[in-house]
C-alpha cells in the first residue's frame, strides 16, 4: 500500500512536476488546483499527507490549512516561494507540520514527507511492499 499525497496548488505546471517527482519516488498522488477543490478531495480521499501552497486565489492555504484540519490528523506540509520568519510561525500556529520554500531539490522534498510519514506509520507499509524503494531505511539485518 502505497502513501497517498495530496497536493494542493493553484498552478497546474507546480502540480504537474509535483505528481511526476512523487510517483517516481513510490507515492501515490492526488491533485488538487484550488483552495476549495482540495479541501473537497481531502475529505473525500482521506490523504496520509497534504502539500499545500499559501497563495491561492479562492482560498488561501491558512483557510486551507484550517479546513482541512477541522476533520483529519494527517500531517500538512507548506511548499511555498514565501520565506519570512513570521509567516512560517503563522501556518505552523494555524495547523501545519512543516514548511518548505520553493524551489526545493526533490530529495530534500521526498526526506520530509517520509519524516512525515513515519509519524502516521504510512512510510513503513511503504517499505514493507517494497524494500527496494528506501534500501538505506531497510531494519538491519542480524
Amino acid at each position: 500500500m502505497n502513501t497517498t499525497i495530496l497536493t494542493i496548488d493553484d498552478d497546474p505546471a507546480i502540480t504537474d512536476l509535483l505528481s511526476v517527482i512523487l510517483r517516481a519516488n513510490g507515492f501515490d498522488v492526488l491533485i488538487a488546483n484550488s483552495g476549495e477543490d482540495g479541501v473537497r478531495t481531502a475529505k473525500e480521499k482521506s490523504p496520509q499527507v497534504v502539500i499545500l501552497d499559501l497563495m491561492m486565489p479562492d482560498m488561501d492555504g491558512w483557510q486551507v490549512c484550517k479546513a482541512v484540519r477541522g476533520f483529519t490528523s494527517a500531517p500538512i506540509l507548506i511548499l511555498s516561494a514565501l520565506d519570512d520568519p513570521s509567516v512560517v510561525a503563522s501556518i505552523l500556529d494555524a495547523g501545519a507540520d512543516d514548511y518548505l520554500v520553493k524551489p526545493v531539490p526533490s530529495a530534500v522534498l521526498v526526506a520530509h514527507l517520509n519524516k512525515l510519514t513515519r509519524r502516521t506509520g504510512a512510510l513503513d507499509h511503504r517499505i514493507h511492499d517494497n524494500p527496494s524503494l528506501h534500501p538505506s531505511t531497510r531494519p538491519l539485518s542480524t
